[in-house]
């Protein structure tokens, strides 16, 4: 499975198309819609990622696909726990999800909800249908899923709305091939964790649209 999820995001297991739009070109379009979200405040500025090194390159990109920073292809971030001593934050209509809680490709019941004012008051973040999950902490690290209902999520866990151009079933799979990458990166410390800054900075390669669909199709095959 692993060696399926690495052929799948490295370009090999299916054919490209010269007829599909280069990435390259996709890559302005993502850009440009950026910049539109930030001009109409529905998303924040974010701090500007490093240029991309060569040596940061692990593998032979095919032509037509394009390199880029995860935290360029969508808007990231992490969410809170609201204080467990507020009877008035828990037992809302919100779902709440945990890291452990990311079992399945989509999800869509958490074991505790929250309330409008844990929303109001405690920075969570408010994700949307599609939106990717990945979870950053401990044994969990890696884990990941697809929100079927609109939720939010403990600081755990980290939550991607990808910009129009990156599909978030092929991100779900793309984050699934890195999850030994970010198991490694998490290591050393007394509990192994991520930060959302570890997973923006990562360098992926972004294959054309219609690519990524035909490599969710074949990988989804395989699978089974």
């Amino acid at each position: 499975r692993e060696l399926i999820l690495t052929l799948a995001v490295q370009g090999k297991l299916v054919p490209q198309d010269p007829a599909d739009e280069p990435a390259g070109v996709l890559l302005q379009k993502i850009r440009a819609e950026k910049d539109r979200l930030i001009e109409e405040k529905k998303i924040r500025r974010s701090k500007p990622l490093d240029p991309i090194d060569e040596s940061e390159c692990g593998f032979e990109l095919p032509s037509n696909w394009a390199w880029e920073r995860l935290g360029n292809l969508g808007d990231w971030g992490a969410g809170a726990t609201p204080s467990r001593s507020n009877s008035n934050y828990y037992g809302g209509k919100i779902p709440w999800f945990k890291s452990g809680e990311l079992t399945a490709d989509f999800i869509a019941e958490s074991e505790e909800t929250v309330t409008d004012a844990a929303l109001r008051d405690c920075s969570l973040r408010l994700n949307q249908v599609g939106d990717v999950l990945i979870a950053m902490y401990g044994a969990t690290i890696g884990k990941t899923a697809i929100l079927s209902v609109v939720a939010t999520t403990n600081q755990a866990v980290c939550a991607c709305t990808p910009f129009e151009g990156l599909s978030n079933t092929y991100l779900l799979l793309l984050l699934k091939a890195l999850k030994p990458y970010f198991i490694g990166l998490g290591a050393g410390g007394a509990q192994p964790n991520i930060s959302r800054e570890k997973v923006v900075a990562t360098v992926v390669g972004l294959p054309p649209l219609a690519e990524q669909s035909r490599i969710v199709t074949r990988v989804e095959a395989l699978m089974r």
